[in-house]
Parts: structure tokens; C-alpha cells; sequence
């Protein structure tokens, strides 16, 4: 059975082992939970040792008991893998060369969690907001199903969060996903509050229900578009701030840090080239990385960029094997990919294979509303026995205006490939989605690189484990986008201003390695892509991992010896990078755990539900002496 901390509670004389403060024995029970290879399972708390409020780690014992063991220590502790990022600075500057900028504080990314933080600072500090396109283009904006709370009478706090801990499969923070989930209705609140219009029913707020919720309480808004809505009311609010400036179409090549502290970033844009931005604090809120993969939901703009400007700089990464796969995308050969809401299996629609079988019984009791690690993998097995290339959403049981009126957006993705939501068969595949890896925050969005905070899908702040629960991404870019904007706010207003460049230079010889030949970067991307997506992707084993990790180290160096002058090649850059750190962790997980399935190694191991952490390392350091998470002695 996976560790679980948390405290022992007396109630009336009968003690429960509680996560984090759930009173219920019912609630216990289902979040004092572990992770077998089939599915997720929960046990009855024994009596505990006669101390009140004891902070304790629970254990399975053979009797179905449980033993407390000490909790384990928060003391920082040495990363698990070392590894070298070729390049601290991807591009060569002098500061008597380029411009300078002077800000109180710098948000890079203008997704929700950027212009959460962006709402969060007092108009007495400056600050500007870094957006990589325009500030309506973010994943932020393409989130479909929604923002999950409990917000439903029949509903509680402590159902939303057993939901967020069975579906994290032993990973995550139970103090982290308690404080999310009863910030959620405060923060939907203040959606309200700044404009955002959400679907309605007799005046109240329309609540659905997706995998792995108990409950109807994902609050949506144009029926299938909720990140649009949502992002339009937050870009009108953070337009009005007469403190902020927003830098739109401007790319984030690399964090400047000097003395073991972030100082701002050397930043890029077309009319005015490099730029130094020097800022008493820095939010990374960059959002994710699914352009990795071949398959992806994501737009072109998420290409790991946060993930890999904060490796640079030194900050602590976590969980980075964990990437989540979307299990229904459309597949439409030879077409850009779509995603197809969970909500849409939260209204009923069967997941059935090419022969017309309806397959989840085979996989899961909670059929097509199991949590998206499992049916994403329960459809790559069907694919693989019916040597199919997809399978297949049926809507065609449930009353069609209710279809059409329920998904507008996605019958108008459908309609221009000549389907008919309410009658034909949507075709449908897994593609990667969310990274759950990140940089390691607390509770207050504070890295480990003192000066940088963070937010959102750049994050791995606790909340999602190894697996995130359906809807609640854009709760957590709230929440740790108020707590980062918050907490650097108050850093940057005890600090003084100091309007000078600290002696921080990036060059480096020219290299001639006999070679001028000119990169073909979208064949490599491609080539990336496919790699990841082949031998890094739903289903991972040892030799595909290795032989995966042999190319992209290959292509790494290839490309390190190159100094691009456009965003096209860092974008290649920091790709391969994440990549690389995506792959180190998935090798060291000798296990399956949530989203990271190995084939060779099918099932969790109990004791092994720990973070895997890494951090830079010298090239010449070896990373070979690193412990494997869930390898047996």
C-alpha cells in the first residue's frame, strides 16, 4: 500500500486515519486509497497509536491494519538525477550590447495562472506580462470541459478531494489538493465577479460530471468552450490594470540569475530583438510541453519552454515521467488533432472498437467514466487487439438536441469532416495533454531558485499526483497563480529599487565542427515527435526508453553546437531538452504508476509512490549512480 501522510483524529472515541483533515469514515476510507495494477482500491482505517494529531506516515500491514511510521522529514534534500543541459544561455549577450527594462515584477505567460497573478499585485508595483503569442492564444483558452468545485449542495469539500487523491494513484500532496479544493468556490467566485458567464439552469450554475468525479461540479461556459469564456472575461480585467504592460508575440529564451537568484530574463521579440529584463521577482506561468509529442491536443505555442528556461536556471524539477494523454482526440488522418471533451463521456456517450464492442467493462467498473490514465491505456490495448488505428465515441443513444446543444463547438469540429455527432461514430485516440511534471513549488508557488515563482502546467506543485482528475487544471492555475502573484507581490514591496545590471555575461567560442549545413528544423521536429510518441508515450519499456534516450542525446548535441537567432530553434532546443528529462525519469520509475504505464513492469510498486527530482549537472557528470524509483534489490 502507498504511504499516505497525514494525522490521527479522534471521533468520538473511535480513531480514523484522516488525509489532511477528512472527517468522514466514508471519506477516509476512499482516500486512504492505494494503487494495484487493475484499479484503485480503499481499506478501512485501524485504531492508531493512543496520540492525538500525531503527524504519521500509514502503511498496510497483513491484517488490514495500519501501522504509523515517522512522517517523513521536509529538510531539502540532494536531486535523484543530474542532468547535464548542454547550454546555461541559449544565446550569447553582453549588457553593454542590449537593451535594458527595469520591472517590479515579470509574469512570463499569459495563461490563466499569469493573468491570475497579473490580477493579484497592487497598483503601486509595476509589472510586466510576457506572452509568447497574443494573450488570447494560450492552452488555457482551449480547455473545453471546464472548472471543477463543489459547488452543488450535495456536494462537499471532501469528495472533490478523495476524487483528486484516487485519481493521483498515491502521489499526491493531500494538504496541497485540500487547500485547492476549498479555495475552489472563492476563486470560481471571482471569475463571476470579473465577467466570465458560465452555462446556466433555472438560474443556478450548470454542473457536469467527468471521469473520475462522484459528483455533477464542473462548471462550464459556452457549453464546450469553457477556457475561451474564461480567458476573454481575465483578458478584459488584466487589460484595465494601469500597472501592467503586456508584451505580446515576445519569447522567453532564457531566466538571467546571478548569486544563486533569478534577476529577471533575456527575452526576444521581432521588432526589437534582445532584450535584458531585469525584476526584483519572476512568475513562470508558461503552461505545458504536449508539442513533444506527435499526438498532442495542445497548440504550436506549448513546446516546454517554461519547463526548460527554469532547468536552465538551476530550479528543481519533479514528476516529469508523468505526462497525461488525453484518452479521445479526434483521428482524422492526415488532419490537426482535436480534443473531445470528457465532458462528453460525463453525458453518456460508449467508447466502442471498430467492431462496434463497447470495451471499457472489460477494463474498469467505472467504464467510460474511469480517470483518463485509465482509459487512455484501456484504448491503446483495444487498438493494439483489433490492430485498429483508433476507436470510436457513440453518441447516438442520447437525445440529439441535447447533443447539439450541449457541444456546439465540438459538432462544428465534426460537421467539417462530414460527422454527425448525434449519429456517427466520432474516431478517437489518445494524445499527450497535460504535463504534470514541472518545476517543484509549495504551497505558496515558491521554486527552489530563490526570485522565481511558478504556476500552472510549468508546475508540479502536489495537487495531481501521477494522474490529474478532469478539470481541475484550470483550479489550480487560479489558485497558485494568486498564491504566486501574492507572495511575490510582498517580496518585490520589501525590496528596493535598484536600477542597475548586475555583471552577467553569455558568450562562448565560436565552434567549427566542419559542418555549415543548414538545419532542416521541422524534419527534426517531426522526427522528435515521433520518437516520443513511439517509445516515450501510453505504453513505455526499457529498450524503447534507452534507444529513445540514444537518439534525442544524439540530436541534442547535434544541435547544441548551433546559436539560433529565432525562436524556431530555441523552441527545438528546449524540446529536446524536456525531453531528455521526461525520459531520465521515465527509466528510473520501474514501475506503473498513473499516466507512466511500463509494459515491463505492469504494476505499482507500494512503496515506491516518491517523487523523482532532477536538477542541472556539469556534462561531464554522471547520473549512472542515480536511484530507480520502484527497482527491487
Amino acid at each position: 500500500m502507498a504511504n499516505w501522510c497525514g494525522s490521527m483524529d479522534w471521533v468520538k472515541d473511535r480513531a480514523l486515519v484522516t488525509v489532511s483533515g477528512f472527517p468522514r469514515p466514508d471519506d477516509a476510507d476512499r482516500a486512504v486509497a492505494y494503487y494495484d495494477e487493475d484499479c484503485v482500491t480503499s481499506r478501512r482505517a485501524g485504531r492508531p497509536p493512543d496520540s492525538a494529531q500525531v503527524e504519521c506516515c500509514v502503511e498496510s500491514v497483513p491484517d488490514g491494519s495500519f501501522s504509523p511510521t515517522p512522517a517523513s522529514s521536509h529538510e531539502p534534500k540532494l536531486p535523484d538525477l543530474l542532468i547535464p543541459s548542454l547550454h546555461r544561455f541559449l544565446v550569447r549577450f553582453h549588457p553593454k550590447r542590449i537593451a535594458h527594462v527595469f520591472t517590479d515584477v515579470l509574469i512570463i505567460g499569459s495563461g490563466i495562472a499569469g493573468l491570475r497573478a497579473a490580477l493579484e499585485l497592487p497598483e503601486s508595483l509595476h509589472q510586466i506580462v510576457v506572452s509568447k503569442d497574443q494573450l488570447s492564444q494560450s492552452n488555457s483558452a482551449y480547455a473545453q470541459g471546464g472548472i471543477a468545485g463543489a459547488l452543488d449542495p450535495v456536494d462537499d469539500f471532501t469528495s472533490h478531494a478523495a476524487d483528486t487523491i484516487a485519481a493521483g494513484k498515491g502521489m499526491c500532496d493531500p494538504a496541497i489538493v485540500e487547500m485547492v479544493v476549498r479555495e475552489a468556490p472563492e476563486r470560481i467566485g471571482e471569475l463571476l465577479h470579473w465577467g466570465t458567464v458560465f452555462d446556466t439552469v433555472n438560474g443556478e450554475l450548470a454542473l457536469t460530471r467527468e471521469g473520475g468525479h462522484t459528483h455533477r461540479r464542473v462548471a462550464h461556459a459556452l457549453q464546450d468552450a469553457t477556457g475561451q469564456e474564461i480567458m476573454r472575461a481575465l483578458i478584459a480585467a488584466a487589460r484595465a490594470l494601469r500597472n501592467a504592460a503586456f508584451w505580446e508575440q515576445t519569447f522567453i529564451i532564457d531566466l538571467l540569475t546571478f548569486e544563486g537568484r533569478c534577476r529577471g530574463a533575456v527575452v526576444w521579440n521581432r521588432e526589437h530583438g534582445k532584450t535584458l529584463v531585469w525584476a526584483k521577482e519572476t512568475i513562470l506561468a508558461t503552461g505545458g510541453a504536449g508539442q513533444i509529442y506527435r499526438e498532442t491536443t495542445n497548440p504550436a505555442i506549448a513546446t516546454a519552454d517554461g519547463h526548460a528556461v527554469a532547468f536552465r536556471a538551476g530550479a528543481e524539477m519533479r514528476d516529469m515521467e508523468f505526462m497525461q494523454f488525453h484518452p479521445t482526440v479526434l483521428y482524422i488522418a492526415g488532419s490537426s488533432r482535436h480534443l473531445i471533451s470528457e465532458a462528453v463521456r460525463g453525458e453518456g456517450a460508449y467508447l466502442r472498437d471498430c467492431a462496434g464492442y463497447r470495451f471499457m467493462g472489460d477494463y474498469c467498473e467505472q467504464l467510460e467514466l474511469a480517470p483518463r490514465d485509465e482509459v487512455s491505456h484501456a484504448i491503446a490495448l483495444q487498438m493494439e487487439k483489433t490492430r485498429h488505428p483508433c476507436v470510436y465515441l457513440d453518441l447516438s443513444h442520447l437525445p440529439q438536441q441535447m447533443v447539439r446543444e450541449r457541444f456546439p463547438h465540438i459538432g462544428r469540429v465534426c460537421r467539417e469532416f462530414g460527422l454527425d455527432i448525434t449519429r456517427d461514430p466520432i474516431p478517437v485516440r489518445p494524445g499527450a495533454h497535460y504535463m504534470i511534471g514541472g518545476c517543484t513549488v509549495d504551497a505558496e508557488g515558491q521554486t527552489t531558485l530563490p526570485g522565481l515563482w511558478a504556476a500552472g502546467e510549468v508546475t508540479s506543485s502536489g495537487l495531481h499526483g501521477a494522474n490529474r482528475l478532469a478539470s481541475n487544471s484550470l483550479l489550480e492555475g487560479l489558485v497558485f497563480g494568486r498564491r504566486a502573484g501574492l507572495n511575490a507581490a510582498a517580496a518585490a514591496q520589501s525590496a528596493t529599487d535598484s536600477f542597475s545590471a548586475v555583471p552577467l555575461i553569455s558568450d562562448w567560442p565560436q565552434v567549427d565542427d566542419g559542418t555549415d549545413d543548414e538545419l532542416n528544423l521541422t524534419d527534426l521536429r517531426n522526427s522528435l515527435g515521433a520518437e516520443m510518441w513511439r517509445s516515450v508515450g501510453i505504453q513505455r519499456n526499457q529498450p524503447g526508453l534507452e534507444s529513445a534516450q540514444k537518439q534525442v542525446e544524439f540530436w541534442s548535441r547535434y544541435v547544441a553546437t548551433r546559436e539560433f537567432l529565432d525562436p524556431r530553434g530555441w523552441e527545438l532546443q528546449n524540446m529536446l531538452l524536456v525531453s531528455r528529462l521526461i525520459i531520465a525519469a521515465a527509466l528510473s520509475r520501474n514501475e506503473s504508476r498513473g499516466t507512466h504505464f511500463r509494459s515491463d513492469h505492469p504494476s505499482a510498486i507500494p512503496n515506491a509512490a516518491r517523487h523523482i527530482t532532477l536538477a542541472t549537472a556539469p556534462e561531464q557528470t554522471s547520473n549512472s549512480h542515480a536511484p530507480q524509483i520502484g527497482k527491487q534489490p
